[in-house]
């Protein structure tokens, strides 16, 4: 009987280890945008030095390229410790792509859509301040660099890391995996996490439940694309609508 229980809590993933190799790995990934930034400052000789760069509202895009490429290096070090240490398998379909997979663009437009509705009513002021604070300093191939990574290599990186890594760790890794309570824990903690890791107060509520709809598809699905899918569509809604605003000025 002993052998069986060990049997199978080896099979488990390692919940903790993973939920501590992800914070560590998200600090890790701001240390190492910072160490970039610190270079770049220092070779482009920015007026002001970290200082300024830290206070600016519209930072350069080359500031916003690395912060993204130090925080994905964190991410990416977390993946790695799960998969190799923290006995969390990939799922055996997550990266297949089916034809109806397109129709998660409807979802994440309606994601959008649904967040805007339920901000509208309190009419607050600076919702827009991420995407102004990311691409205001950008221009040209700048701009068209951060488009593609905000786009398309962030939901990419986020859905691995907080659905695909962690979400699981906590649905599969607990003392029922995948049952109905472990799924909405797991679904709960990896919404807020993802929430808290933008560090947008006013934006904190409609990432949450944005978080809740991907964990759900995942854990409905079995694969990542289509929380992918409806991320990139999500993103893509205030991108566009950014391009426009510049286009009409």
């Amino acid at each position: 009987m002993s052998s069986l229980i060990d049997a199978e809590l080896t099979e488990r993933p390692r919940t903790l280890p993973i939920l501590v190799a992800g914070v560590l790995g998200f600090l890790a990934g701001q240390i190492v945008a910072a160490g970039l930034d610190l270079v770049a400052v220092r070779v482009t000789h920015f007026p002001g030095g970290m200082t300024e760069l830290a206070r600016t509202a519209s930072p350069p895009w080359w500031s916003n390229v690395l912060g993204l490429g130090g925080l994905w290096v964190g991410f990416a070090v977390a993946i790695f410790y799960a998969y190799a240490y923290g006995n969390l398998h990939a799922l055996p379909h997550q990266w297949r792509p089916r034809y109806g997979d397109f129709g998660y663009v409807l979802l994440g437009l309606g994601c959008q859509l649904t967040v805007d509705l339920l901000y509208r009513p309190f009419h607050f002021k600076g919702l827009d301040r991420p995407v102004h604070h990311l691409f205001n300093g950008a221009r040209g191939l700048g701009f068209a660099v951060l488009v593609a990574m905000t786009m398309f290599v962030a939901p990419l990186m986020e859905e691995w890391f907080f659905r695909g890594v962690l979400y699981r760790a906590i649905a599969e890794g607990g003392r029922h995996p995948n049952s109905r309570r472990s799924v909405a824990v797991g679904v709960v903690v990896s919404a807020v996490l993802f929430a808290l890791a933008h560090g947008e107060p006013l934006q904190f509520v409609g990432l949450a439940l944005l978080g809740v709809v991907l964990a759900v598809l995942v854990a409905r699905t079995g694969r990542l694309i289509p929380s992918i899918v409806t991320h990139v569509s999500f993103n893509g809604v205030a991108i566009i609508a950014l391009i426009a605003q510049r286009a009409g000025h």
